[in-house]
């Protein structure tokens, strides 16, 4: 499949434009993916509400819940460029992924309850998975659930939690048979977060913000009506979240724009009286990048057409997600080579480029390459999956 014109997405960026020129809350600029602050949660709850109730996300849900009859296969996509575009958020939290698997695994009076929450942004959402042990390596998580009675105990500690400290819902993995194989005898909960034994520690990083968390569960007691799925087949449930994270990863946009700062910086930065953007080994490696930016959009668009087309398969997404982060990880550490000793300048120092932007943008890039999979750990998933290569 091609991915070409056509007036009905047209239509639909333009109506996304719009909305987020009349309504879009404004955030920092920053780079990567930042939780919020709390006082711009209200405006977000809002911003989600707005955006699912103009059945600009969430449309390919069930239409009793929202969606659409025959939405367009590249809706969302479309949707989530013209976000990154206008620079406007996506819902905060993990509720993309715990309605995925909800309407696909959930019983009929989970997504009466679940969905319509999501959609009007009373629910955010955290995605409890990954394990200080278990992290890329999903399938060794420790984390103990035990059924007594009408509810299980669950007890165990999580990580790198995105919005932990903010979310009302988490969308669980805890290991149900200690005696199965490691991809078995895991089951998926949805836990309420202010349950009691649920304890949230934000953490603080290199960047100075706390986007992350880590989740502590002490006797944490969730009614068994709360499983996603059935017991013990939880490894089938996540799978396509996992799947949804990494491809979207891959975005391109954000490096296009990094490419437009970076151009914009050698332009204005002189050395010897000179411009930079005017010697030939500055203007060689600008080339590359911007080569390799384009490569990643085309391989973008690939994986995307393969997938509309039902034809893709688990090394699309990996390998889309590598050369995003790889290349984010390029631009940002130019983006600090050219500026010599002003790479030391940071946000609110006057004589910052872009105010700092280029030393936040390289100290969180490096984390590009481990979320949502370690680039190692998915370039063994292209090698066995995609080039079928022995283990």
């Amino acid at each position: 499949m091609r991915l070409g014109q056509d007036p009905e997405l047209d239509d639909l960026r333009r109506r996304v434009r719009e909305l987020c020129t009349d309504s879009a809350p404004r955030r920092p600029h920053k780079a990567g993916v930042r939780a919020p602050e709390a006082s711009e949660i209200p405006a977000l709850r809002k911003w989600t509400a707005e955006l699912y109730g103009r059945q600009l996300l969430g449309v390919n849900w069930p239409v009793e819940y929202g969606g659409l009859p025959d939405p367009h296969p590249r809706h969302e996509a479309v949707v989530s460029e013209e976000l990154a575009k206008a620079g406007a958020p996506m819902p905060v939290g993990g509720g993309l992924l715990a309605a995925s698997a909800i309407i696909d695994f959930g019983t009929e009076e989970q997504k009466t309850f679940y969905l319509p929450r999501i959609r009007s942004g009373e629910h955010i959402w955290c995605q409890l998975f990954s394990e200080p042990g278990a992290g890329s390596d999903l399938a060794g998580l420790h984390t103990r659930a035990r059924r007594e009675g009408d509810h299980y105990v669950v007890d165990g500690q999580k990580v790198w939690t995105t919005n932990g400290h903010h979310a009302d819902w988490g969308y669980l993995l805890a290991r149900t048979d200690a005696d199965a194989p490691k991809h078995k005898g895991i089951t998926a909960f949805a836990i309420d977060m202010k349950s009691p034994g649920v304890q949230v520690r934000p953490l603080r990083e290199i960047t100075g913000t706390a986007d992350f968390n880590e989740i502590f569960l002490d006797g944490v007691k969730v009614p068994v009506e709360n499983v996603i799925g059935e017991e013990n087949k939880g490894w089938m449930v996540t799978t396509s979240s996992l799947a949804r994270e990494r491809s979207s990863a891959g975005g391109g946009v954000t490096l296009f724009r990094a490419l437009d700062d970076l151009v914009d910086l050698v332009s204005s930065t002189t050395r010897d009286d000179a411009r930079l953007i005017d010697r030939g080994e500055v203007r060689r490696e600008v080339g590359r990048l911007t080569a390799a930016v384009q490569v990643n959009a085309l391989l973008s668009a690939y994986g995307e057409s393969r997938a509309v087309a039902g034809t893709g398969d688990a090394a699309d997404a990996a390998l889309s997600k590598i050369f995003f982060g790889e290349i984010n990880l390029a631009l940002a550490e130019y983006g600090m080579s050219v500026q010599a000793g002003d790479s030391i300048r940071v946000e609110g120092d006057p004589a910052a480029h872009a105010d700092g932007w280029w030393q936040d943008a390289f100290l969180y890039a490096r984390a590009f390459t481990i979320a949502g999979g370690t680039n190692e750990v998915l370039r063994n998933l292209v090698a066995e999956r995609g080039l079928g290569l022995p283990r």
